[in-house]
């Protein structure tokens, strides 16, 4: 079994060739970033050592859980992608973290997130769910205050109404999921900007484009289509004289 310990770090990491005057232990307690991505990894071991750690990268490897991070207070961007993770735990020292990569790994349920105050970033597309299976969200781990962007593609998910708390959120991609309706949930996000729900049965709803981009008014992207000012101006005016044109038949 491929284990990330110190051990390991000293026998891959190649800056250590080139640091003749520096010890083992003063290299580590000084490293800031350590790459071990598509190295077989399938547990960490012990790299407390390592505590001005910011950066991890641990994609593509067999991880089947989360450990021994508590001492990582400094970590702001780790990647683990393309494991086995089945559980988001164990993060409730790594306040500073801004980004976290936990895409195409075996998570069925968001959790364990409520101490993340600081995550603007959060990739959790493509988990390898059972058939039947959806990606669920534990109310208490949405960051509300916090997080711009999520990625949550390709998960089978039918509806996105816990996520309308997100009022911070200036990107989502949910591309290739089961979203049938164009819910109430889009107009609270005023900061929204960006946004792909290609793949969804709610595309092909009648006037889907100009509805979105009459609901997001700051909305510069969607489905990976650029939004002009002419567009958005068009369907303003579309969308007020509609209003005046009601009004008026009311009237009568």
């Amino acid at each position: 079994m491929v284990c990330l310990n110190v051990d390991l770090i000293a026998k891959s990491h190649a800056h250590l060739k080139n640091r003749r005057s520096m010890s083992l232990s003063q290299y580590l307690k000084k490293v800031t970033h350590l790459n071990f991505s598509n190295k077989n990894i399938e547990d960490i071991g012990d790299i407390s050592i390592c505590r001005n750690l910011t950066v991890l990268y641990l994609y593509d490897n067999r991880l089947t859980q989360i450990c021994n991070l508590d001492f990582a207070c400094s970590l702001t961007h780790l990647y683990m992608q393309n494991n086995n993770i089945k559980r988001i735990e164990r993060f409730s020292c790594l306040q500073r973290l801004a980004k976290l990569y936990l895409g195409g790994n075996n998570i069925s349920v968001v959790e364990g997130l409520e101490q993340l105050t600081e995550l603007r970033e959060l990739h959790l597309e493509g988990q390898r769910l059972l058939p039947g299976e959806k990606l669920l969200f534990m109310p208490s781990s949405l960051l509300a205050e916090s997080l711009n962007v999520l990625n949550i593609s390709n998960n089978n998910i039918d509806e996105i109404q816990d996520l309308a708390v997100l009022k911070r959120l200036k990107q989502l991609f949910a591309a290739n999921n089961q979203l049938q309706d164009l819910e109430d949930v889009f107009s609270q996000w005023q900061e929204l900007c960006r946004m792909d729900l290609s793949g969804n049965p709610v595309c092909h709803k009648p006037k889907y484009w100009d509805t979105v981009i009459t609901v997001c008014r700051r909305l510069e992207e969607l489905d990976g289509k650029e939004i002009s000012e002419f567009s958005r101006q068009f369907l303003k005016n579309w969308k007020a004289s509609r209003e005046v044109k009601k009004k008026s038949e009311r009237k009568d």
